[in-house]
Formats: structure tokens, C-alpha cells, sequence
């Protein structure tokens, strides 16, 4: 390739004459819109100011949202859609405290391991619910009633846990 380059410029430039007057205007050209095109992408991109920031509080739906669109799932069956919202909510909570950083895409082990970071005596009642949403959500195993039943208990230990 770059061999390529190299002949191609010796031919624009290496003539004597008018040739090597107008390859060396091309090349000028060609140079100016590199320089042109950096200098404009180079204003719009900067250095992002703010290091280390923590995420906490609200970023999402609030955990009142999210139960209330579970009791909806509920009332229609829907029990693997409540237990996701049941999930949802225990993290929203969780975030609301300063305890879990919620963040979009974020994934349920991580959750698990920042709660044991940040609630290490509720963190077994924690992974236990993770354990019942990711068996639901992500493995199909069966969920009805009493799956939810059981995450709601879980996640009130948890909130206890958290200080309610």
C-alpha cells in the first residue's frame, strides 16, 4: 500500500513542467481537507471532565412502578413477567439507598456481587432471589405463584437488610 502511495506521488510530483506544478496542487488539496476534516472532528470530540462517577439513586422506573406493573402481570397470570418486574423493583430499591449502582445493561451478577459488597448480611437472601429470577427469566424454568410468593419474602429480608 504503501509503495502505491509512493509512486502515485512521485508521478504527481516527480515530472519536471506543469505536471509536477499541478500534482503538487492536488497533493496541497488533499492536504488541506485531511487538515480541515481532523480540526472539525477534533472540536466536536472531548476529554470526558467527570472521572470515577458513581451512579446512584434514581436512574430508571421507580421500584413503586415496577411493582405495580407486577401486580398487573399477576392479576393476568403472567407470573414469569412479575417475577422480572419483582427483580426490577427489589434493584430500584436497592439503587434508591445508595447500595447498587443501576445501571442500564448491568447484569444480575453484578448486582449480586455489589450487594455483597454493600449488604454483605443480606446478600445470601439477595442471591436467592437473583436465583429465582434468573431460573425464571433466563432458564424458563417454570414460575407461578408461589415463585413470586417467595421473591417478595426474599426481597423483604432484604429491604430489612437494607433498613427499609
Amino acid at each position: 500500500m504503501l509503495d502505491w502511495i509512493g509512486r502515485l506521488f512521485d508521478r504527481l510530483t516527480g515530472a519536471a513542467g506543469p505536471g509536477s506544478v499541478v500534482g503538487l496542487i492536488i497533493v496541497a488539496a488533499a492536504v488541506a481537507v485531511v487538515v480541515v476534516l481532523l480540526a472539525r472532528f477534533a472540536r466536536s470530540v472531548q476529554r470526558d471532565r467527570v472521572s470515577g462517577v458513581r451512579v446512584s439513586g434514581q436512574v430508571g422506573r421507580p421500584a413503586t412502578d415496577w411493582r405495580a406493573e407486577a401486580a398487573a402481570h399477576e392479576a393476568a397470570g403472567r407470573w414469569r413477567d412479575a417475577l422480572r418486574c419483582r427483580y426490577r423493583a427489589l434493584v430500584a430499591d436497592l439503587a434508591a439507598r445508595g447500595l447498587v449502582d443501576e445501571i442500564p445493561g448491568r447484569t444480575s451478577g453484578e448486582y449480586r456481587r455489589e450487594v455483597a459488597a454493600s449488604l454483605p448480611d443480606a446478600a445470601p437472601e439477595f442471591s436467592d432471589a437473583t436465583d429465582l429470577f434468573e431460573r425464571a427469566w433466563y432458564g424458563a424454568a417454570p414460575a407461578g405463584p408461589e415463585e413470586n410468593e417467595r421473591f417478595v419474602g426474599l426481597a423483604d429480608r432484604v429491604l430489612s437488610g437494607a433498613g427499609r
